[in-house]
This record gives C-alpha cells, sequence and structure tokens, in this order.
C-alpha cells in the first residue's frame, strides 16, 4: 500500500471516530434530556398526526406521503390494539332484531345462477312479506333493465313468432312485478357511492331528507359524486335508500362503518339506520353537528354516538353467536322456515353465494359476507351495544404521554435518586419499568373497554414511551462488555447446535434413502418385468416417495408421491404415508383405489400440520401387462412403446381424484392401461418438470417427452432413468433446487417364469 493510500485510509478512519465521538457527546449533553425531549415530542405530534383529518390534496402532496409513511406504525399499531379488545371481549347479542335471507349456494343450485329474473325475486320479496316483517332491506342495487322481462323478450324474438312477441308485449315487466312486491311491505333499496363516472351512476338518489341540527354536517361527512342506485321505478316503490358503503378497511378488514354519509353535497343515511326509520315509522333521520363533527344521530327512540365523521367504530359478536339466524331464500321460498323467523324482524336480503359476495374481515378475525357486517350494525344498535373514540380521547392520551414522558426525562437522569441508584446497581431493573409501565397502560385499555366501551389507544403511548426511557438509560461499560461477552457465548452455543442440527439432518437422509426399495437386489432374477427408481432430495431430507413390491407372485405394486411442503415434517409425513399403503396393499385383497380409499381416511384423521400428497399407485399383473392404475392429483404417467414413442397416459373424469388430505371420505377409482411386451411406464414428481435454471425457466414436460422418444428404444429402465437424472442436471446448471427430484420406470418384457 503506498504512503497516499495509507493516509486516505488513516483520515477515513478518524472520520468516522469523530461522528461516534460526536454522537456520545449528543447524547450525554445535559444528560440526555434533549434528546429525549425531542424524541417525546416528535413522536408524540406524530402520533397525533396520525388521528388527524386533512383534505384529500393534503395527502397527495410529498410531505402528506412522507408523514404518512412516519405514521404508519401508530396506525398499525392502533388497530391491532383495537382488534384485540374485541377478540378478548366479544359483543354478546342480547337479543335477534335482525334476520338475513340468503341467496345462498343452496338458493343457486336449486333456482339458477344469479342475477335471477326480477319476478323471481319479487316472489321472494312477496314470501318475506306473508309473515310482516319490520323492514326488508335489499343489500343490492338493480341499475339495469332485467333483459328477462316480456317485453325485452319480444323485442328479440324472430319476426316468424310476431302473434307471441305480441302477446309478451302485453305482459308487465318484471320491474313492475319487482316495484308492486316493494310497495306492499316496509322496504329499503342499498345503493353504492362511487368516485367516477359510469353509464350506470347517477349525481343523485332518491331518499327522505336527513334532519341536521348544529352545523354544516357536508364538510364532516365521506362524501361521492356519483351513486349506482336502482332504476327509478324501484326507487319510487320503496320506503327509503340507503348506501351501502363501509369505511374503516385496511387489508380487508371492516373496523367503522359510517351511518350517514354524502352524494352530491347530498347527506343520505347508512343501510342500518335508514331500515331503522322505515321500521319505526319515523319521519326523519336527525344529524347532530358541534364543532368537532358529528356528535351523534338520531332515529326514533335511538340516540347512536358517532365519530366525527358520521361513523361507528362496529362492535362484533361472533359468527358462531349469529349464526342461527341466516336462512336460505329458497326454503323461504319453499315456505319451509319458521314463521318468528321474520316476524317483526329487520330482514336483510342479499347473496352469501360462493363468488357473488365481497368478503370481508372482521376485528375477530372472522371472514365473513359482505351483508353479515350490515347485521352486525343493526344488532349492535338496537341493543345500544357501542364502542368509540370520542373527539377528546387523543387528547387525553397525548396530555398522558406528555406527562409521564415529561416526569421520565426529570427524574431517570438525576444520579443522585434512589431511583437512579437502583436503575444502576440492577441491570434488569429498566426492563421491568418498562414492561411494568406497559402492562399498567395496556390493563387500563382493557379495563376502559369492558366496563365503557372507550378504546384506550395503549399501542401509541408504548411506542412514545419507550423510546424515551430507553434514550435515557444509558449502559456502564462493563455492562456493554458483559452483554457483548454473552452474545458471543450465544453465537458459539448456536453454531454448535447447527453442527448438531447437521449431523442429524444427514444422517435422517441416509435413514429415509435407505428405507427406499433397491430394485437391482429385490427384483435380481425377475425376468418378466424390469423396474429403476431415484429419489434425489432437494434439502437434506425431502417429502417425495416411492415404493414397489409383490403383493403376491403374480402382482407388483408400485407408487410414487409429493407430499406437500418440505424438510422434516415432509418427510415424516412422507415415511407414513408409504408404510401405510404397503400395510393396506399387503393386509387386504383390494385395488389401488381401495387402498388409496382407506389411506386418505386414515391419514385425514391425524394430520396435524395439514399436509397433503399427490400419488400416484398401480398395480401390474405381470403375467398379462394389464394394470390398475389411480391418479390422485399427480402428474400423468409416460407410456413408452418398445419402438420409442412417448405418450400421456391422461386419468379418464371418472377415475383418480384429488390428492390424499383434501376431502375426508373421497373415493378413489381406478383405470386400466394394457401394457405391451416391452412397454414401459415412467412416472416423476413434479420436481423434474418445474425443475428451474438461473434463468427462472422450467425443465418442462415436452423436454422430458423428447428425451424419452430419443432414448427409449434401446436403454433399459436404470439406463434411461439415468440419463433423465443427467439431463436434468445439465438443465439446472447448479441452480438451488427448488423440489424432491423422483423418477421411477416400470418395463414389462410379457409372460414369464417368475424366478
Amino acid at each position: 500500500m503506498s504512503a497516499l493510500a495509507r493516509l486516505e485510509a488513516a483520515s477515513e478512519l478518524d472520520l468516522v471516530k469523530s461522528l461516534i465521538a460526536r454522537t456520545k457527546r449528543l447524547f450525554a449533553a445535559g444528560q440526555g434530556r434533549p434528546v429525549a425531549a425531542a424524541i417525546l415530542l416528535w413522536l408524540l405530534s406524530t402520533n397525533i398526526y396520525s388521528e388527524l383529518r386533512f383534505p384529500p390534496s393534503w395527502d397527495d402532496s410529498i410531505p402528506g406521503h412522507l408523514l404518512s409513511l412516519v405514521a404508519k406504525p401508530f396506525i398499525t399499531g392502533r388497530q391491532i390494539l383495537f382488534d384485540e379488545y374485541q377478540k378478548t371481549f366479544p359483543r354478546q347479542p342480547q337479543s335477534q332484531p335482525v334476520t338475513i335471507v340468503a341467496i345462498d349456494e343452496k338458493s343457486l343450485k336449486q333456482i339458477g345462477q344469479w342475477p335471477w329474473p326480477r319476478n323471481r325475486l319479487a316472489d321472494l320479496v312477496d314470501a318475506i312479506a306473508r309473515h310482516q316483517p319490520a323492514v326488508v332491506g335489499l343489500d343490492m342495487y338493480m341499475p339495469e333493465p332485467d333483459q328477462t322481462s316480456p317485453g325485452r323478450v319480444a323485442a328479440n324474438l324472430p319476426k316468424a313468432d310476431a302473434e307471441l312477441a305480441r302477446a309478451l308485449a302485453k305482459l308487465p315487466s318484471h320491474e313492475a312485478r319487482l316495484a308492486e312486491s316493494l310497495r306492499a311491505v316496509p322496504s329499503v333499496l342499498g345503493a353504492a357511492g362511487f368516485d367516477f363516472a359510469t353509464f350506470s351512476t347517477s349525481s343523485g338518489l332518491r331518499t327522505t331528507p336527513l334532519v341536521i341540527h348544529g352545523g354544516d354536517a357536508l364538510s364532516f361527512l365521506k362524501g361521492f359524486p356519483y351513486v349506482l342506485a336502482s332504476l327509478p321505478e324501484l326507487q319510487a316503490a320503496v320506503g327509503g335508500q340507503a348506501l351501502l358503503t363501509v369505511s374503516g378497511t385496511d387489508a380487508g378488514v371492516v373496523r367503522r362503518v359510517p351511518l350517514v354519509l354524502a352524494v352530491n353535497e347530498q347527506p343520505v343515511p347508512g343501510l342500518a339506520m335508514e331500515m331503522l326509520r322505515v321500521a319505526s315509522d319515523s319521519s326523519a333521520i336527525e344529524v347532530n353537528v358541534d364543532r368537532h363533527g358529528i356528535e351523534s344521530i338520531n332515529v326514533a327512540d335511538l340516540t347512536v354516538p358517532t365519530q366525527p365523521e358520521g361513523d361507528i367504530w362496529l362492535y362484533y359478536a361472533s359468527a358462531r353467536s349469529t349464526a342461527a339466524r341466516t336462512v336460505s331464500a329458497v326454503d323461504v321460498l319453499a315456505g319451509t322456515v319458521d314463521a318468528d323467523q321474520l316476524s317483526g324482524k329487520l330482514v336483510l336480503l342479499g347473496l352469501t353465494g360462493f363468488g357473488l359476495t365481497d368478503i370481508r374481515t372482521t376485528a375477530l378475525g372472522e371472514v365473513v359476507p359482505g351483508i353479515e357486517i350490515q347485521a352486525q350494525v343493526i344488532e349492535s344498535l338496537f341493543d345500544r351495544d357501542f364502542i368509540g373514540r370520542p373527539w377528546w380521547m387523543k387528547w387525553v392520551e397525548s396530555l398522558t404521554i406528555l406527562l409521564c414522558g415529561g416526569l421520565m426525562i426529570w427524574l431517570v437522569p438525576r444520579t443522585d435518586s434512589r431511583f437512579a441508584a437502583v436503575l444502576l446497581t440492577a441491570p434488569k431493573t429498566p426492563t421491568w419499568v418498562v414492561l411494568g409501565l406497559n402492562l399498567t397502560v395496556l390493563g387500563t385499555g382493557y379495563l376502559l373497554f369492558r366496563s365503557r366501551g372507550l378504546m384506550l389507544d395503549a399501542a401509541s403511548m408504548f411506542i412514545c414511551l419507550s423510546p424515551v426511557l430507553g434514550s435515557l438509560i444509558s449502559s456502564a461499560m462493563i455492562e456493554i462488555d458483559r452483554q457483548t461477552k454473552q452474545l458471543a457465548a450465544e453465537r458459539l452455543e448456536m453454531q454448535e447446535a447447527a453442527a448438531r442440527v447437521a449431523v442429524e439432518m444427514a444422517a435422517a437422509r441416509r435413514i429415509q434413502l435407505g428405507s427406499l426399495p433397491n430394485a437391482s437386489e429385490l427384483f435380481a432374477r425377475e425376468t418378466r418385468f424390469e423396474i429403476a427408481a431415484m429419489l434425489e432430495p432437494a434439502r437434506e431430507i425431502g417429502g417425495d416417495l416411492y415404493d414397489f413390491f409383490m403383493i403376491d407372485p403374480q402382482r407388483l405394486c408400485f407408487v410414487i408421491g409429493d407430499v406437500s411442503g418440505k424438510g422434516l415434517p415432509a418427510s415424516l409425513f412422507m415415511a407414513s404415508t408409504k408404510m401405510l399403503l404397503r400395510s393396506i396393499a399387503m393386509r387386504t385383497d383390494a385395488g389401488p383405489g381401495e387402498i388409496l380409499t382407506l389411506a386418505n381416511n386414515e391419514l385425514c384423521r391425524e394430520n396435524p400440520e395439514s399436509l397433503f400428497v399427490t400419488l400416484l399407485i398401480g398395480i401390474v399383473d405381470v403375467r398379462t401387462g394389464c394394470v390398475n392404475l389411480v391418479n390422485a392429483g399427480h402428474d400423468a404417467p409416460w407410456r413408452i412403446s418398445k419402438a420409442g414413442q412417448v405418450e400421456r397416459v391422461p386419468s379418464p373424469a371418472t377415475s383418480g381424484g384429488p390428492p390424499i388430505c383434501i376431502f375426508d371420505d373421497f373415493v378413489y377409482t381406478a383405470q386400466q392401461v394394457q401394457m405391451k411386451p416391452d412397454e414401459s411406464l415412467c412416472l416423476v414428481t413434479d420436481g423434474v418438470t418445474e425443475a428451474m435454471n438461473s434463468a427462472r425457466s422450467l425443465y418442462g414436460a415436452e423436454r422430458l417427452t423428447t428425451l424419452l422418444a430419443q432414448n427409449s428404444a434401446n436403454a433399459s429402465p436404470a439406463i434411461l432413468m439415468q440419463q433423465v437424472q443427467d439431463d436434468v442436471a445439465r438443465f439446472v446448471d447448479g441452480a438451488e433446487a427448488a423440489d424432491d427430484i423422483t423418477v421411477v420406470i416400470l418395463r414389462w418384457h410379457g409372460s414369464g417364469q417368475a424366478t
């Protein structure tokens, strides 16, 4: 190294040392109080910002984006904590005012796909109306005419059916039929707010005006310039209309639901409030506004305290406790529903069929249809089970954080105080202080939620106060040295443990591969067939399996499979599956379909890791070459003729089935494949076809087919298997294996005498 290079290196080292020294002086200045105070004020202001409401233009600005990023931990921690409050103390339903009439899978199976003709929907409304519900709320909107209406059908008939077209044109439309049904029962139609215009949206909604008291509500309400509503004749037939929009969602989790919104500067109710208004025959919903926002909403004798934006934190009950209030639409049409489930109830009519509804996650972590959210809102309002955060709560929390942080900044650095003496003499005291402080705040939060329905933001208190306390407590050099030595000892212990695990995994690999049958030894003098197999785990141990054995002197059973997952769990499951299949095959006179059915039932009962196995099992009569084959979700095998022609052996629709451990009690059936003399079957796991090189290209079934066709004519199964293994290795060219590689090749030579 030249003198100039040494000088530059020394200069860079001095710069680093200078920065470290300045940082130490900064934290040491004023006994650490200035830095701690700056941290406290910064975190406190960020926490306050995380709950403030700003115009959309500010959120779209660069400072807004930066502050939102910094505030994300506060928002996330707050949401997790509030969800935990509800999971610990979920709402306990006191009554059952709501019934959901669900257009579910059962209804779709019997009546047909959605959307149904609106005359059929009218029949459903009539069937509900016969039980005299308090109100029927439709969690749906119908902005376009029904194409199955008689007039629409008539317009599409050919000229030869003119007489039929004239007769159809005289019939009332399905919208008229549905409007008649809606008019006959207290009903509310749903609509959706849109931020942009479409050919079906409008700029207003026909609804009963809200009565506003105390100020301008529009500046606080979530608004939409457009709305997607039902056809005008349907709007005119119902007792009210409402928006179905929910808010407060993060990754699909619904925590807050608006009771009042705005469409094009027009306040409109949410579905729950409008249904309560129509059910109580109230003239209007009243909205009370103060300088902080929407204070409360009244309908009939119900007063609902709200958040400033006119929404509520939804207090959830467990879906298990409310399952009884859902009935199938087809049962309502058939008249088999108990009248008490509809009479006098607030009935929600909506979609729950698979693929037809929006799926939401509740604060309890349960996945439910969107209509369940509306039902939970009505129930919580009806039972007056409210939770929330009044406008003043954030400021009380902020004052508490400021007082506690200030007390820490004053007391902790004082070396002459008893508290400081304890901190210096007992190294674990800071940990216990932080833990005790946060447990106290957290316990207070749970107590307030349980007793008052108030949601204390203990998470933000933890985020603000913990760094302040951490910046004030400095460890002595002895403690730093002790921790360094301890870390070094732990690191050495971890290295030794890793070495022990590596030795044990190597032994497990030897045991696993040693448990697989060896064809060259097992069938050394066999003349009727040849078989070759190999398994190459992607890790030390793998989840692939193969097996072959003679059930009796004339029947050879062969198996290949792939367990979901990797590593030790998959290996253990592979071993269990292999042993179980062999045991069933040897102790019963069952075919491959029955063997898989019995094995599936057995494994499904004890599968704590929820693993599954794709399997291909066959039993070949070595006298005739007839193969009974069952494909349980595995790659189809390749059939190779004596002349080298290669084709796949697909599984017919009447045989095979899904991987085992997917469905309990599934009955597998076999297909028959007749082999000709010197024909071969090549079975592989997806580790072959999905082998990936460094360019992330797949080996593929086409390349394997080509290889088999080019090399199978004169090659024995063992040689052909080795060629497949070598070709896959050339293709991946040293790239890390993503999956185990297993190959089994069986060649039937024809009938002969077993040796």
